[in-house]
């Protein structure tokens, strides 16, 4: 029974296929119709099916664009055109699912009509309704052997859907396979549509959120609208919005468009807080992320794209090059084959590489590098075919599927094989033709043409399509040939080698026919004169006609690192049950002062007790102390460090960004900042706007995955921006001090409008429901004091008019960032408790910044304010004991110089019931100096986050000679894959890792 289903399918199939021309074509035919031949028999073929699935000697059975038959040993029917392939093997045709045919460039002036009112939205557009694709590009695609492909548009952040088309040259409407099938989302704004916002990744990522809301909230209302039976007012019309409704319900993809393992993990953590349908277009950095992309199964499409070898032609380049970028070179190869051992099931795409014509040897090479052929095979058919749901009809070669094939003359995957042929949907194009001469061999060539030579040698080897020579005259050295290619057309030869054989300066010319074992042609010679000559091959060449790839990349074991650079850590530091440390100058921050030959006792990542002759658990980790100090670890209230971007300047306000969006774990500063005995650091968004982003927590967590940095249940702080830098982009308001002031009060103002709308419509439920507002939802959240501000100025009197404007709405400012002149309004801070944020002698870069003095702290803490030091700058932020420091020249004491980098900080950024000092029940950050800790001598020995040792100068120094000996092995390893004709100095080997 199921024998007769299938034939009856096929059957279907084919009827329908024939009568494509009559009964399902819209389009009249002008004059006859096409009457070719549909039915086609290739014979005599080595015949992949499917992956792991050969037959040899084959017959392929093609009628009207389906296979009707395929088997070892099949006689060609009576009528089919035969095409013999006997010596080359078919596979099933590729299916690109990310491919860029073009087609979307926006209207010269811009988009027109209701779309979106953020140009970078364009949800709306259609790949189907605007299938006008690049012949170039689409015909490059097939040379490869890609039958069919997942149109992707570009342009913008919501970029539109996408469609599955085939890849021939029939008409636009024949072509679309499956229209529309996924919205695609990229985190690269287009220039080319203009718009100031976003111009960061937080924002990016911001109004990524907000229309997701938004597209939700559209359905709601024009819903609202219709059941009221249009007795309403509508809501706005947005084509962008209307089109993404489908997919903020979960019911159509979302295919993210990634660069970097770090925008993985940002658009798969936006999927699952919007409850999306995520596919994701890799950045070939998935190596980085193995162990996390093992437990999921969201479809995951990998460009092949290798980096060259980088420049280590000479000590001097080689020093320049990063540990980073070495690992890279050498492990993005072995991307595809790690995640096939991982079992991560993965489609390959042929975009993203900045030549197409890189796509087949960058195969090879991931093939080469540990991909078994059967997997590559995978990952271009039948894996692309299920993600883009066509597997009933492509990816295989079967009855009743589409005759979508790859004809090659040899291994593609192992070989220098040429692609002979295409099929798509039953039609043939060519790609390349077989050389129509062997030319290999031993010859002795002469020419009678003056200024040339009597007699010569010339001698070509190596496969048809890498051939190389040489020429070599009596008594000289033979010299190489370069640029050997037979033009398969004509059959003709073509080559150039160094005239200093004939002494003459430049390159001769040659090209020549070959008849049997005759050879003729002609030279161009430097001279600007041309010679004949002619010769006799003397001794055939043995060898394949076609190269195979080999490895010549050494085998390096190099360890899983996070991150990928110098100090990645193999995992996270073990925490032990308890720890102590014993006989140390403690300094505590809190209650008990600075303690002399004290214990510190750690259980569970947290501080249980400082004292003397603690007793400590059976089995504690125990450390001495003797002659050393111990101080909570030191807290940063001011980086910018460990993120993506900083400032998002398109718009004034803009408090709905988070800097939690866009740390990344790729920040060598963090390793630094633990060096130096840095355990916490406020992460702030820049000073462009009077309202600027959501700041993030982080404990330098060194080796974590981004989010894994937060600190978990922090308070939420936002960053306001006062003086000169909010006011000066030309094309924003505002352009003055008065108007931040004003834009500040009027978006207070909207955010209580808004406030009111919302209670309205919850107590009334009438007419169009109230949209989510990110970005007054933060400013509600300012208001009622569950996002807390901390701002950036200098001036006294712009800070003390955000004070009072606060006030005026009933909260309180956190804190002041900076402030050079918070000791002319020490009482006042007092009063209104308002902590100050300082720097420790900063003062003088610019004129706002005039007026400071270094005893700016000291004031400030006479006075009672809560004062912090801070950085505002990566470098300080690893030495900020330095810092405090400082201050004893202005005649601080040591516990109140150390209090400012450890419990003041704490206090100025609302956690201080959790860091800061050593008290028992707070987390267990810690730092252990060889001296005093104000000292410029001193070293951090140890530095410990959450009861984990995550620095040591002992680790540090296993650590570096690990890095050197990383790097020696790598640095070879890009020596040894260059070309043997590279140059010793100078310029960067290009070789392609892996193979030559």
């Amino acid at each position: 029974m199921k024998l007769v289903r299938s034939l009856l399918s096929l059957a279907v199939l084919t009827v329908s296929t024939l009568e494509a021309q009559q009964s399902s074509r819209t389009e009249p035919v002008t004059g006859l119709r096409a009457n070719a031949t549909g039915y086609h028999a290739l014979v005599g073929a080595r015949v992949v099916t499917a992956p792991g699935q050969l037959l040899d000697n084959a017959t392929i059975i093609i009628r009207n664009g389906v296979v009707t038959a395929v088997g070892a040993g099949l006689a060609a029917p009576a009528g089919a055109r035969v095409w013999e392939l006997k010596g080359l093997t078919v596979y099933p045709g590729f299916i690109d699912a990310h491919a860029d045919l073009g087609g979307d460039l926006p209207a010269q002036g811009g988009d027109v009509g209701p779309t979106h009112w953020n140009p970078q939205v364009r949800a709306w557009f259609s790949t189907t309704s605007n299938l006008k694709d690049d012949s170039t590009r689409r015909v490059a695609l097939r040379s490869l052997g890609f039958g069919a492909a997942l149109a992707v548009p570009r342009q913008g952040i919501f970029r539109g859907t996408a469609s599955v088309v085939n890849l021939s040259d029939a008409g636009v409407r024949e072509r679309v396979l499956r229209p529309d099938l996924a919205q695609t989302i990229g985190f690269a704004r287009s220039f080319a549509l203009g718009g100031m916002y976003p111009n960061s990744t937080m924002g990016t990522v911001a109004l990524m959120k907000q229309t997701f809301l938004d597209a939700e909230w559209y359905g709601r209302a024009w819903s609202t609208y219709e059941t009221s039976g249009r007795s309403i007012l509508p809501p706005e019309t947005s084509e962008a919005l209307a089109a993404m409704g489908k997919a903020v319900k979960g019911q159509q993809p979302v295919l993210f468009q990634t660069e970097s393992e770090e925008e993985y993990l940002r658009a798969y953590k936006l999927a699952q807080e919007y409850k999306l349908t995520p596919w994701f277009r890799g950045s070939g950095q998935e190596y980085r992320l193995i162990d996390v992309l093992k437990t999921r199964t969201q479809p995951l499409i990998v460009p092949l794209t290798f980096p060259d070898a980088p420049n280590v032609a000479n000590p001097e380049a080689a020093l320049n090059v990063s540990l980073a970028d070495l690992r890279h070179w050498y492990l993005a190869p072995t991307n595809p084959a790690q995640l096939a051992g991982a079992g991560v099931p993965f489609a390959i795409t042929a975009d993203g590489l900045s030549s197409i014509n890189q796509f087949l040897p960058n195969l090879r090479v991931a093939v080469s590098r540990g991909l078994s052929a059967d997997k590559a095979l995978a990952a271009l058919t039948t894996v692309p075919a299920g993600i883009l749901g066509i597997d009933r009809t492509h990816g295989t070669i079967a009855v009743g599927k589409v005759a979508n094939l790859v004809v090659s003359e040899g291994d593609l995957f192992t070989e220098e094989a040429n692609i002979r042929d295409v099929w798509v949907q039953g039609a043939r194009y060519g790609v390349s033709r077989p050389p129509q001469v062997d030319p290999r061999g031993t010859w002795a060539i002469a020419s009678d043409d003056a200024g040339t030579f009597k007699s010569a040698t010339l001698r070509l080897e190596g496969p048809l399509n890498r051939i190389r020579g040489t020429i070599e005259m009596p008594s000289r050295r033979p010299v190489n040939i370069t640029g050997v290619r037979i033009i398969a057309e004509t059959g003709r030869l073509e080559a150039t080698f160094n005239g200093e054989q004939l002494g003459l300066e430049g390159s001769v010319l040659l090209s020549g026919s070959v008849r049997g074992d005759e050879f003729f042609g002609w030279m161009s010679l430097p001279t600007g004169t041309d010679a004949t000559y002619k010769g006799t091959r003397t001794e055939p060449y043995v060898g394949a006609a076609r190269g195979v790839v080999a490895v010549k990349v050494p085998k390096i074991d190099l360890p899983f690192i996070r991150p990928a650079m110098e100090f990645g850590r193999t995992a996270a530091p073990e925490q032990p049950a308890a720890v102590v440390v014993r006989n140390a100058t403690v300094w505590t921050q809190g209650a008990q002062g600075r303690l002399e030959n004290a214990d510190l006792l750690v259980q569970n990542g947290k501080i249980v007790k400082v004292g003397q002759k603690l007793t400590a658990p059976k089995g504690a980790v125990e450390i001495d102390g003797t002659g050393k100090h111990v101080t909570p670890g030191l807290i940063d209230p001011h980086t910018h460090g460990g993120v993506s971007s900083v400032n998002e300047s398109g718009f004034a306000i803009v408090p709905e960004v988070q800097m939690g969006d866009v740390i990344t774990q790729n920040n060598i500063w963090f390793y630094r900042q633990l060096a130096g005995g840095l355990t916490t650091t406020m992460i702030l968004h820049g000073s462009a706007n009077p309202i600027g982003g959501e700041n993030v927590y982080v404990k330098t967590r060194w080796g974590s995955l981004p989010d894994e940095y937060k600190m978990a249940n922090a308070p939420r702080t936002v960053k306001f921006a006062l003086g000169e830098n909010p006011k000066r982009s030309p094309n924003r308001y505002p352009n003055t001090r008065m108007g931040v002031q004003e834009i500040i009060r009027d978006h207070f103002l909207a955010a209580r409008d808004y406030e009111k709308e919302w209670k309205n419509w919850e107590k009334t439920k009438t007419g169009i429901p109230p949209r989510k507002d990110l970005r007054m939802e933060a400013i509600l959240d300012i208001l009622n004091q569950k996002l807390r501000i901390t701002s950036h100025g200098y001036r006294a009197d712009e800070f003390l008019a955000l004070v009072r404007l606060a006030e005026e709405f009933g909260f309180k400012v956190q804190a002041l960032q900076h402030g050079v002149e918070a000791y002319k309004i020490a009482d006042e801070l007092k009063k209104s408790g308002v902590a100050a944020v300082v720097w420790s002698d900063w003062g003088a870069f610019k004129l706002e910044a005039y007026d400071a003095t270094s005893y700016n702290a000291r004031l400030l803490m006479e006075a009672g304010v809560v004062t912090s030091l801070h950085s505002d700058d990566n470098e300080i932020s690893t030495r900020m004991n330095w810092e405090a420091g400082k201050l004893l020249r202005s005649g601080v004491t040591e516990l109140d110089a150390m209090n400012t980098v450890t419990i003041n900080s704490a206090k100025a950024i609302g956690i201080d019931d959790r860091i800061g000092s050593l008290d028992a029940g707070k987390d267990a950050d810690f730092v252990i100096w060889n001296g005093n800790p104000l000292s410029q001598f001193t070293k951090a020995e140890q530095t410990w986050v959450d009861g984990r040792r995550y620095f040591s100068l002992a680790e540090d120094k296993v650590l570096r000679e690990d890095i050197a000996k990383q790097r020696a092995q790598l640095i070879q390893a890009v020596l040894a894959a260059s070309p043997a004709d590279a140059p010793a100095v100078g310029a960067a080997a290009r070789s392609r890792p892996g193979s030559k």
